[in-house]
């Protein structure tokens, strides 16, 4: 299966993979940590190394799939386009693919959670809250082929396990 996470920076998708992989015995490939070694690289960043990081992440999550694994993928997946590359790679593999939407309903604990977040990506910088509205602002509805694809919306001003056991009992059904 391809499980494809999408939500707003600092919402809390890192988090919730990271625990549902570890739970199901299946690999995170995250985006920011691809974007963050590509400019290490020395590639310039005004090159569009955002898109070359979702294009290396699905490099590797096909590689697990064509292997038989289960794999998540985690990005900001804000764009119709972004996330058709998904249910594209899905369609080639022959896998079912599941999306795990995160949001943040609570405004203030979202700029919290982003002003402490430390990833410590070298060459990344962490958005700030003003960049984090404007993803909201440019954040497209679910529609085309994605919006038929199953999708779960888990809100994480709730208990991190509550969203895990929702996630797992949604990726079971």
């Amino acid at each position: 299966m391809l499980i494809v996470t999408a939500g707003l920076p600092a919402a809390g998708k890192s988090t919730i993979a990271g625990v549902v992989g570890n739970r199901i015995g299946a690999p995170v490939v995250s985006v920011d940590p691809i974007e963050s070694a590509i400019l290490s690289a020395g590639i310039n960043a005004a090159e569009p190394t955002g898109l070359a990081a979702y294009l290396v992440a699905e490099t590797i999550a096909e590689a697990v799939l064509a292997g038989g694994g289960t794999v998540i993928v985690d990005a900001v997946n804000a764009v119709e386009p972004a996330r058709d590359q998904w249910v594209k790679l899905a369609a080639r593999q022959k896998v079912a693919i599941k999306f795990l939407e995160v949001v943040c309903s609570d405004p203030e604990l979202h700029r919290t959670r982003l002003a402490a977040r430390g990833r410590r990506l070298a060459h990344l910088t962490e958005p700030t809250w003003h960049a984090v509205e404007q993803s909201l602002d440019e954040w497209e509805s679910w529609s085309g082929a994605t919006g038929a694809v199953p999708r779960i919306t888990l809100d994480s001003v709730q208990p991190l396990g509550t969203n895990v056991e929702h996630a797992l009992a949604f990726l079971a059904g």
